[in-house]
């Protein structure tokens, strides 16, 4: 009866892609546009995105992932990212990075095949003092604009 209120789900294609994405993003605006890219970038809408449940551990389901893409920020991946960047590498499956940074008034989206030497990996002390930086009354408006408002509804 109220069937038309429901919404109509995405028929999925393409490969399972395992996306590997520091907590600060999830269920951000810049996670949106991230998938967004991927779509277009690997021709896939079938993913499996840690946000989705909540800070469980999802890196079991790497193995089913034919790829896997890390996401940095600023160049760096975070302990979590960098964890399971080594478990794909043990499991053979091919890598793609996205870079996430802000230039002036953008944000820009920089996406590698493999793992780029540039990119720092962070242990878990230097990634909490990054989420603490991020998290600072100085960059409040910073967050809101790189990230986007976690109160925003799509």
């Amino acid at each position: 009866m109220l069937g038309f209120f429901r919404r109509k789900k995405k028929e999925k294609y393409g490969p399972l892609v395992y996306l590997s994405e520091p907590t600060i993003l999830y269920h951000t605006h810049t996670e949106k546009v991230i998938l967004e890219i991927l779509e277009e970038k690997l021709g896939s809408n079938n993913f499996i995105i840690p946000s989705d449940y909540g800070l469980k551990m999802t890196d079991h389901m790497i193995q089913d992932a034919e790829i896997f893409v890390a996401i940095a920020i600023v160049g760096k991946f975070t302990s979590l990212v960098a964890r399971e960047i080594k478990m794909a590498q043990e499991q053979g499956k091919k890598i793609y990075t996205l870079d996430v940074a802000r230039k002036d008034d953008e944000i820009l989206y920089l996406f590698e095949d493999g793992i780029p030497e540039r990119i720092e990996w962070l242990t878990p002390e230097e990634t909490q003092s990054l989420y603490a930086a991020f998290r600072g009354e100085d960059f409040s408006g910073f967050m809101k604009f790189f990230f986007g408002d976690r109160k925003r509804q799509w």
